[in-house]
């Protein structure tokens, strides 16, 4: 095949409460997940494991970006710790949480790769929850508040920021199905609200990152949800399949992207939305439609999908279609679909943000991790995406999931996405075989798919 586009971005991602550790030291305030860990989610979190140690990225970044270089990642997405640098998650700056970060991104240049920053990945300040959380107005004005210390303080050294991760998951997971922190269950209009606020809380951002940016900069999203493909791959059936991703049915609205997305990209819902999301749109003030702002890139974390037949009904996975340990099902044809009904919706250039595969990884008898899967998933994967690009998408690079193996928030450490595989007791880290092949796509820009 030909090589992906010259300048095309390959990196990879982790996040700050999954890999980082240090959940108490130097300052750092609580969040939700610290809580959810060790309080509320009792029971949720498989083994009742948490994140205080995970990776202990806080203490060994720098040879986690020694490993990086190894491998030859461009590009590196990180997020910062809300609570880690303002403990009430607004007011008083904790110095030396935000001199972590300062050594982290300057490492990672200093090495060659691209800090790409996420602002919130899920550790909301426990402060804030504890006023009401994404259901409280005023955690926008907060969020708003960090975006501007963190847009700032990083002038000139970071050009691509992501506000916020995933909000169909915060929505779902943390406030309607208790399987994430903050661990509540609310009904529709509950979780209408969340989705308004947090569509509000990336718009105010985006607004404060570019008021006080100096620099260049690029401001997206990284968004998940539901992605349909068709059985059948003709007019119709591509039809189908595009009309039933974005359809808000109204028992599966929530894990969505035009639930998460419509509201900034075309400032309302879709006319087909069911009754009770038109019935909430009425709600919502001409002011707040004035303040949700464009995104300069759609940040797209794909992992699986369902195949639809012509009415756009799930058609199933045949007996003994492969999934991962996760039991999610390998599905390299919703990276295709997924990315080309994507840009045609949003007309947005697309990196994607997320992909990976957790596996039963182990170290072998010669003391190497050998991930056969994985590297199969991850090429079945890649070669969709050029499909997509070839189909006319506008795609600008791909980063990994994960760097590390980490906590893998309700699994708890039986999931392992990473690159690298870390031995928790221990912390030592072994570069699988998926990371030299990764390293082969990425020195051949894609050539050797």
């Amino acid at each position: 095949m030909s090589t992906f586009p010259e300048g095309f971005i390959w990196g990879a991602a982790c996040s700050s409460y999954q890999s980082e550790g240090a959940w108490n030291e130097d300052g750092k305030g609580r969040s939700i997940w610290d809580d959810f860990t060790h309080f509320t989610g009792q029971g949720h979190v498989t083994g009742d494991e948490n994140a205080d140690v995970s990776c202990d990225s806080y203490h060994r970044y720098k040879e986690d970006v020694a490993l990086m270089k190894q491998v030859g990642i461009k590009t590196f997405r990180l997020s910062i710790s809300w609570p880690r640098v303002l403990p009430a998650g607004t007011g008083a700056v904790n110095a030396v949480g935000l001199d972590f970060y300062d050594r982290f991104v300057d490492e990672l240049i200093a090495n060659g790769i691209e800090p790409w920053l996420t602002l919130y990945h899920w550790d909301l300040p426990s402060a804030l929850q504890e006023k009401g959380g994404w259901l409280n107005r005023e955690t926008i004005d907060a969020f708003a508040e960090y975006a501007a210390l963190i847009g700032k303080h990083f002038d000139g050294r970071v050009k691509y920021y992501m506000p916020i991760n995933e909000p169909e998951c915060i929505v779902f997971l943390g406030h309607g199905n208790l399987e994430h922190a903050p661990g509540i269950k609310l009904d529709n209009e509950g979780l209408l609200k969340v989705y308004h606020h947090l569509a509000l809380a990336q718009s105010a951002a985006a607004r404060a990152l570019r008021t006080v940016s100096t620099a260049p900069i690029m401001v997206g999203t990284a968004l998940c949800g539901r992605i349909c493909y068709p059985e059948t791959e003709d007019k119709a059936g591509i039809e189908a399949a595009y009309e039933a991703t974005f359809k808000l049915w109204p028992d599966n609205w929530c894990f969505t992207f035009n639930a998460a997305f419509d509201t900034t990209a075309f400032k309302k819902y879709p006319d087909d939305a069911p009754a009770f999301i038109k019935d909430f749109e009425k709600t919502i003030p001409p002011s707040d439609w004035d303040l949700m702002e464009k995104f300069d890139f759609m940040g797209v974390n794909i992992y699986n999908g369902v195949p639809v037949d012509r009415s756009g009904k799930p058609a199933g996975f045949p007996a003994g279609h492969p999934k991962n340990p996760l039991k999610w099902p390998v599905s390299p044809k919703s990276m295709q679909y997924g990315i080309e009904f994507l840009y045609r919706r949003y007309g947005l250039p697309i990196v994607i943000t997320e992909n990976g595969q957790s596996c039963n990884d182990l170290v072998f008898l010669d003391g190497q991790v050998h991930d056969p899967a994985r590297i199969d998933f991850l090429h079945r994967y890649l070669l969709a995406l050029k499909d997509a690009m070839d189909n006319g998408a506008d795609v600008r690079g791909y980063l990994h999931w994960s760097f590390l193996d980490n906590f893998e928030w309700a699994k708890g450490y039986d999931e392992r996405f990473g690159l690298v595989y870390v031995d928790y007791a221990t912390q030592k880290r072994i570069l699988k075989d998926s990371a030299q092949w990764y390293a082969d796509v990425i020195q051949s820009n894609g050539g050797t798919l």
